[in-house]
């Protein structure tokens, strides 16, 4: 009889604690506004555009090429690249399309935006200091797609340099930051031949079906190669696939490089 109560208590016990966190991991709430950027573009920045010819509160509405940018509030030079139309995240289908823009190559091209940003300052802003970062489905706060054009974590670019001899065009798990990555390396021109979140379906085999599951994150390396950071969600160990988190919005790469 209390083996049998034992057991139940233990079982009752596993139960709530995966509860809480499966509770911890699929993290928004209802009261949160998840199309808040995207009512930005479709409600401000378009009509904006078309009745006064400035995108405010946008910087860019690029409807040649599909996409807006915009600085966002957290960080001294943190901007966001996004989709023109509505396009909910990493697991939109529409991401393997060959015609869908390809939104992480114009986001690299983007970061020069960053660097315009900091020349007021007086800043140096170096390619090293500088990243590309999109969350998974379930490590996102907003359901329109966003990429975030931001500073690298200083920890995550000393480790990448210490990598960079390592690296190949073969996915390979490294730890970055508190999680674990698959890292690749790519030329500058493959970026722009290949979108990345194509390159993630066909070279990773869960990937195509999961797509919802991975974040991205891309940087530069000494070597002139870029390399292209993957990371699966995995609620056992409550890692929600934030590519973010090798962000650091706060720039204190650039106490070092200037």
């Amino acid at each position: 009889m209390f083996s049998t109560l034992r057991k139940r208590w233990w079982l009752s016990a596993l139960l709530l604690i995966t509860l809480v966190a499966v509770s911890s991991y699929v993290w928004r709430t209802s009261s949160h506004n998840s199309d808040a950027l995207w009512q930005l573009i479709s409600q401000r920045c378009v009509p904006a555009l078309a009745s006064h010819g400035v995108p405010t509160p946008c910087q860019e509405v690029n409807q040649a090429r599909g996409y807006v940018t915009l600085k966002d509030r957290n960080g001294i030079l943190q901007y966001l690249l996004m989709p023109l139309n509505k396009l909910a995240g990493m697991e939109s289908p529409e991401l393997l399309h060959a015609a869908t823009p390809n939104f992480f190559a114009l986001a690299w091209e983007q970061r020069q935006l960053a660097v315009d940003h900091m020349t007021s300052a007086q800043t140096h802003v170096p390619d090293s200091a500088l990243s590309l970062a999109i969350n998974s489905q379930y490590g996102r706060t907003q359901n329109q797609l966003h990429i975030h054009i931001s500073c690298l974590r200083q920890d995550v670019r000393q480790q990448l340099d210490a990598l960079t001899p390592s690296l190949t065009s073969r996915w390979q798990t490294h730890p970055l930051g508190p999680n674990d990555y698959l890292l690749r390396t790519l030329q500058p021109q493959e970026l722009h031949q290949t979108s990345a979140f194509i390159r993630l379906a066909q070279e990773l085999p869960d990937a195509a079906g999961h797509m919802g599951h991975y974040g991205l994150a891309l940087a530069n390396l000494p070597n002139g190669q870029l390399v292209l950071m993957a990371i699966r969600a995995n609620w056992r160990q409550a890692n929600k696939a934030s590519a973010e988190e090798l962000q650091d919005h706060s720039c204190q790469i650039l106490q070092s490089a200037s």
